[in-house]
């Protein structure tokens, strides 16, 4: 266990990886096979993450240093800072890297019956392993040169699978959007990374962070930083490419993008809080913050209103939502420094990260259904389809609890996280809690629509609608079942996945001793 411990950081990038040269060899000779292996690979790397993550929430940072013959030793002996690659697993670190590895599990179960009549399956399963290792590089990197390297295999793993259906005209459009933003966001890290090290000649977080001097070019690059990964996490007003990627992709290539978009999120609090932290003018940047998360709840919210496109619709939800987490812990980082951070501060971060969780688990629950939907009719069109509870009851169950969670109705997951962000965000300003709630309830407003064109009224006549294969019903089950025990014992995930993860986020000298001290 010890072995695996130690070595768990780096097992979680190299298994996936491999496994995504293995899948092409093994889809020529089975697919089923295939199959078998791409879930016993991702069920391996779930129980390897929750391993890690269980200890990492007990109050142990991991480092690990590759190649090293002590690979706690972040600083090698004829060395004063860190020259290798490191992986820095602390409580937020662990909790993004939970969230990545379980939606992408639930989405290869579904996958299984999804992609079956498709071809070309062994590029999806390299793509979607690709992704894996994508997500959780840039969850556990140590410097912000491999940040760019695990963004870039991100983003072009992401854009292969958004054109995978490529006989659909418009799969190669969002494909092509996605990029352009993608390459775009990413010459823009390039650029501050080299600001970075032309000034410090570092590359590692922790070394930067702690020799930060605020100049006019870190200024600069931090700027850069921000607008790159606001961008990629689809914020107002950088979300266009948002609707047209996660419309066109395959359902469950689109709830492994929400995490995608999650991972650049969490990238932005990484730069904001530990990279440069108690350096910042926090109340401007705090404030900065909150503005893109109002801008985005609002503007998401509204244009979603009008859509006639079911995923096209969730897709700017999703935009609304991540506008709640900008929120949240935009107020941690505007009352970052001050005596009520303690209080409220940390109550809005743990609502913001909370979050993200929260909408990881229903909005992937949401786009599953509504892939179930486009799978049995063959349509996204809600005015093209309606009484689907006749004949589709388990995805009509799944669809409520989606949809009651996103609108924040409690007992569902989605309640616990916005009431928290409600509470704290009223202190700094009692218009920004009055805005975050009218905005649930449009949000329910709006699925109410869907739910009434989808769902209600006499059966669809031509039509052989029928329940979905059960894979794909146990890739929803996976979601819907976390949503539910969140929901109803949302004090104890706040208590032991929550808060570490906060406090990890919000502890720079923490960060910067466990790297640099080879703790």
């Amino acid at each position: 266990m010890n072995w695996l411990l130690m070595h768990s950081s780096a097992l979680l990038i190299a298994i996936p990886l491999f496994a995504a040269f293995l899948a092409p060899l093994i889809d020529r000779v089975n697919k089923k096979a295939m199959n078998v292996f791409v879930i016993a690979v991702l069920i391996i790397t779930q129980i390897i993450m929750m391993i890690l993550a269980w200890d990492v929430f007990t109050g142990i940072t991991h480092v690990y240093v590759m190649g090293a013959s002590n690979p706690a030793a972040a600083i090698p002996a004829q060395a004063a800072v860190p020259v290798r690659i490191v992986f820095e697993v602390d409580g937020m670190g662990a909790f993004m890297g939970l969230i990545s590895t379980t939606i992408s599990l639930a989405a290869a179960f579904y996958s299984i019956a999804f992609v079956k009549k498709e071809t070309g399956q062994g590029r999806y399963y390299t793509l979607l392993l690709l992704m894996v290792v994508g997500m959780i590089g840039m969850e556990f990197t140590g410097d912000i040169f491999n940040l760019f390297v695990f963004l870039e295999i991100l983003s072009i793993s992401s854009a292969g699978l958004i054109a995978f259906r490529f006989y659909h005209g418009d799969a190669v459009e969002g494909a092509f959007k996605y990029i352009v933003i993608s390459s775009l966001g990413a010459l823009m890290v390039l650029f501050s990374i080299g600001l970075l090290y032309g000034q410090y000649n570092l590359l590692n977080m922790a070394a930067l962070a702690s020799v930060m001097k605020y100049t006019v070019l870190d200024k600069i690059a931090l700027a850069l930083l921000v607008a790159a990964f606001a961008m990629k996490c689809g914020a107002v007003p950088m979300h266009m490419w948002t609707p047209d990627a996660y419309t066109i992709a395959p359902a469950p290539i689109t709830a492994m993008l929400v995490v995608a978009s999650q991972v650049s999120l969490y990238a932005l609090f990484r730069v904001c809080f530990t990279l440069y932290g108690m350096t910042l003018n926090l109340t401007t940047i705090g404030i900065i913050i909150i503005a893109l998360g109002l801008l985005s709840m609002f503007v998401g919210v509204t244009m979603a209103l009008p859509q006639k496109d079911i995923k096209r619709l969730m897709s700017y939800h999703a935009i609304s939502q991540t506008g709640y987490m900008l929120l949240g812990v935009g107020v941690g980082l505007y009352l970052l420094g001050q005596s009520d951070f303690d209080t409220y501060g940390m109550k809005a971060m743990e609502g913001g990260i909370f979050h993200i969780i929260n909408h990881a688990m229903y909005k992937g629950l949401l786009f599953l259904t509504a892939g179930a939907i486009f799978y049995r009719i063959g349509t996204r069109n809600l005015n093209e389809m309606g009484g689907l509870a006749h004949s589709m009851k388990c995805t009509t169950v799944f669809f409520i609890i989606g949809a009651l969670a996103i609108a924040g109705i409690p007992p569902f997951n989605g309640f616990a996280s916005k009431l928290l962000i409600y509470e704290s965000a009223y202190h700094v300003s009692p218009i920004l809690s009055i805005i975050a709630m009218l905005v649930s309830i449009i949000t329910l407003a709006s699925f109410v629509k869907v739910f009434h064109s989808a769902f209600m009224g006499p059966p669809m006549e031509g039509v052989e609608a029928r329940e979905v294969p059960k894979s794909m019903l146990l890739g929803m089950s996976i979601l819907t079942a976390g949503i539910i025990l969140f929901g109803l014992f949302p004090d104890i995930v706040v208590s032991n996945i929550v808060h570490p993860a906060v406090q990890a986020l919000a502890d720079q000298a923490g960060y910067i001793n466990s790297v640099i001290g080879g703790v």
